[in-house]
């Protein structure tokens, strides 16, 4: 898709103010069409997969399932769809977490309307929007080893597995479906990882996850 083309964009948040003032936004900077809104995670995944939009823009934090727990299912289903965030900060861990969920961008969520449009064309065409803020975060935490690190060994070959699958952005119910095990199962495992690594975050545990290579192990 070119950055002219018409982009068709799902916007998925809980509040219809803020739904209205994107949708508006939007619709009159031209090249977009709003094909749906969604007001939770879950009902954002059905109605992906039903619309089929190019572009998502959901928020963060959502009652129901969060914006990354969606993030991660809808692009299970629609992988070529790209999902710009909103988050009211781009300091917290839900950035990380999303960028491994899938996630091709963020932008604050009240940011100016020329920014909101240049942020979504850009996801359009599959460019990474991401404010320098997380970035530089992101980096101290690798650098500085602000994550826990323990030895590689101290994981059995099967949580490794396990920990790479979420790592890449899969769902627990993605994990789940690929090893042959129940969600549920796939989702205590990763509880138990984290126990079991001392580790506070799921932010921290995808950062351990790459600095150990667990990305690599099956490509």
């Amino acid at each position: 898709m070119s950055a002219t083309d018409g982009i068709r964009v799902m916007l998925v948040d809980d509040h219809p103010l803020v739904r209205r003032g994107l949708r508006e936004v939007l619709e009159d900077s031209g090249g977009f069409e709003v094909v749906a809104q969604a007001a939770d995670g879950e009902e954002a995944v059905g109605m992906a997969e039903e619309t089929r939009p190019d572009v998502i823009v959901m928020d963060v934090m959502m009652p129901k399932k969060d914006g990354v727990e969606a993030c991660r299912d809808i692009l299970g289903l629609l992988p070529d769809t790209k999902v710009l965030m909103l988050t009211a900060s781009p300091e917290g861990d839900a950035v990380i977490e999303a960028i491994a969920a899938g996630a091709t961008g963020f932008v604050q969520k009240y940011s100016g309307s020329d920014e909101m449009v240049e942020a979504v064309r850009h996801v359009a065409v599959g460019k990474l929007v991401v404010p320098d803020e997380a970035v530089v975060r992101v980096f101290r935490l690798i650098r500085d080893g602000s994550a826990p690190q323990p030895s590689p060994g101290v994981l059995t070959a099967r949580e490794r597995e396990i920990l790479s699958h979420f790592a890449r952005g899969k769902s627990y119910a993605g994990i789940g479906e690929e090893l042959g095990v129940k969600m549920v199962t796939a989702r205590n495992a990763i509880y138990r990882i984290q126990d079991k690594l001392n580790i506070a975050s799921k932010q921290e545990l995808v950062v351990w996850a790459v600095r150990e290579g667990l990305l690599e192990e099956e490509e």
